[in-house]
């Protein structure tokens, strides 16, 4: 049996070519088309409209117009529409999940936990839809009352990455749709087919007309990106990206119309091993924040603290856990880890490596790109470096990429200084058997979110954002719809 493709999908209409725009398959008004690429393969998939400023006018004109009505339905009503979309996409997560690997590359079982995990969202905010009220506040004056409101605060733009092209929508959208807002989707132009296949979803799901739109662009990325800060006809803009781009578009938003925004930028998550840690417990750790994805997540393991008491048994024993995950095409049984999403990925990892040599690292596995099985794809070894210098690129800069980076550590406050000597905070790990240790260190570390002894971050539960550079807002949580709200306080003379 060959690889999977596009035509074992057991729902055709799930794989969509043209943007989504006032519930109408539309293409670009010039006629521009871009690739879409499996990158295992370099094989071209699909073959999308290439859009730009006209095309997101025209969908925020069409979520403006459904927003006036979308705003006064029921909260219950929102939250029904939010599980139907649940139970459609869990429904039909083999068909998601092969769209998923063939325009990301990550392993059919990782995009099956991903849909999942998507799905979730949707449950999750269709609780949230209804527990979300106002309050009746106290007040000094005994002839006064106030009475505050959360309304919607009107179109959301939810601008999504190539990492995560199924969670990265639901967790965006499905707070801006349970909070009474439209949407205006831009997922990332090298995985777009699962933003709309998304969208098919939601249509059966019910969402009313106009307040779904997918706007599909490649090489016109700062086009449509300024086009969605300058439209006066949005409200809200959520990015998940780098920072450079971030700061680009809250400059952009804060001179047009002073959008409300939520950031979920770069990261570069310390993994801090201290000498109590169990090995088998932070190398499994390890394995899952770090090469997730092929290591190409916000809060991947970027750093690796190993305290020097424990150094060398964990290196070791990290190493023989690495020879035995299987690297190859997404689509094959058995892979662990797949290829990187674009080329930039491989030639960025590659400089990272040669970096960290030219600062004294040895190179103990891996190092360089390879082609397994004669597959034509973006692949990289895993890769481990030791003996890491501060003065190393990969220090300061995340590597996006299944490169483990190994820096030693003496005491526990050298171990906190390193983890926060960096511009971002998102993620970070702890690996400890030490409670007292575990407080003092998750409270010392500076980052938005701190794992113990796991090597996941992610529920749709938790609020997920960071500090300092790596952006602000929260997403997932109870916080998640926040982000869609704005509060209207009543002020009331009740004196006789």
């Amino acid at each position: 049996m060959g690889p999977r493709t596009l035509a074992d999908l057991t729902r055709k209409d799930l794989f969509q070519q043209q943007g989504f725009i006032n519930d109408e398959w539309v293409d670009a008004t010039d006629g521009k088309k871009f690739d879409v690429v499996n990158p295992g393969t370099l094989e071209k998939i699909a073959q999308l409209p290439e859009m730009g400023a006209s095309e997101v006018e025209k969908a925020a004109a069409a979520a403006e117009t459904a927003f006036e009505l979308y705003r006064k339905t029921s909260a219950r009503q929102r939250a029904r529409w939010l599980r139907k979309w649940n139970d459609l996409v869990l429904e039909h997560t083999e068909d998601l999940a092969l769209i998923m690997t063939l325009e990301n590359g990550k392993p059919l079982g990782e995009s099956r936990g991903e849909v999942v995990y998507g799905a979730s969202f949707l449950e999750w905010f269709s609780g949230e839809a209804e527990r979300t009220h106002g309050e009746l506040v106290p007040t000094a004056n005994l002839n006064q009352r106030i009475i505050t409101m959360k309304q919607p605060l009107g179109v959301a733009a939810c601008l999504t990455p190539w990492n995560f092209p199924v969670a990265m929508i639901t967790r965006k959208a499905g707070a801006a749709l349970a909070a009474g807002c439209t949407t205006v989707w831009k997922p990332a132009g090298e995985t777009p087919l699962s933003a709309l296949a998304l969208a098919v979803l939601a249509k059966e799901a019910g969402f009313p007309k106009g307040s779904i739109n997918v706007v599909l662009t490649l090489d016109k990325v700062s086009e449509v990106g300024e086009a969605l800060c300058k439209s006066e006809k949005i409200q809200k803009l959520s990015f998940t990206g780098s920072t450079r781009v971030g700061k680009i578009l809250a400059s952009l938003c804060g001179q047009y119309g002073l959008k409300k925004l939520s950031l979920e930028l770069g990261g570069n998550s310390p993994f801090v091993v201290f000498d109590d840690a169990k090995i088998e417990t932070a190398v499994e750790a390890c394995i899952m924040a770090k090469f997730r994805n092929s290591g190409q997540t916000c809060v991947t393991a970027n750093r690796i603290f190993v305290q020097d008491g424990i150094y060398d048994r964990f290196s070791q024993a990290l190493a023989e856990r690495i020879k035995t995950l299987k690297v190859g095409l997404g689509t094959d049984d058995g892979v662990f880890i797949g290829p990187m999403t674009h080329e930039r990925a491989v030639e960025k990892a590659l400089a990272h490596i040669e970096d960290a040599k030219k600062h004294g690292a040895s190179v103990v596995m891996g190092g360089s790109s390879f082609q397994p099985d004669d597959h034509k794809g973006y692949f990289l070894q895993p890769t481990i470096l030791t003996n890491m210098s501060s003065e190393a690129l990969i220090t300061r800069e995340e590597v996006f990429a299944p490169v483990v980076a190994l820096y030693r550590f003496k005491t526990e406050d050298e171990g906190v200084r390193l983890a926060n000597d960096t511009k971002v905070g998102l993620g970070s790990f702890i690996m400890t058997e030490n409670m007292p240790r575990m407080w003092r260190v998750a409270e010392n570390i500076q980052a938005g979110m701190v794992a113990v002894n796991i090597g996941l971050l992610s529920a749709a539960e938790n609020p997920f954002g960071g500090v300092k550079e790596s952006g602000y807002g929260r997403e997932g949580g109870r916080q998640g719809i926040e982000e869609y709200l704005t509060v209207k306080s009543i002020f009331l003379n009740v004196a006789n």
